[in-house]
């Protein structure tokens, strides 16, 4: 038995960042003011105030659940203060999209937004 237990760190440590937990959840009401101005703008399609809002999001951290590629876009929530895009983002999913996410630390985490 105590033999296993070296096998079962190692599959802990490399298996099981290979597939994504379920997200946290985040109700809209729960976002930043911010995060509902750009959730706004997305469902009316623009105009976004970065060029590199709409952008295909890779998922390369493997966070979200898998899909196709350019099934999400990227979109910046705007940090007040900030002299960049800062942190925030929102990723969408699908065309129209059909699902949202909201990370807050450039995409080491991400609450899935729900209405």
């Amino acid at each position: 038995m105590y033999r296993l237990a070296p096998f079962a760190v190692l599959v802990a440590t490399f298996l099981l960042p290979l597939f994504p937990a379920s997200a946290a959840e985040i109700a809209v009401a729960g976002m930043p003011p911010e995060a509902r101005e750009t959730l706004a703008l997305i469902r009316r399609g623009g105009p976004f105030p970065y060029r590199q809002d709409g952008s295909a999001f890779g998922n390369r951290e493997r966070l979200l659940p898998p899909k196709e590629r350019s099934y999400y876009r990227e979109y910046t929530v705007r940090t007040p203060g900030a002299r960049d895009r800062g942190a925030r983002r929102i990723v969408a999913g699908g065309t129209p999209p059909l699902e949202f996410y909201y990370s807050d630390d450039h995409y080491r985490s991400f609450k899935k937004i729900r209405e």
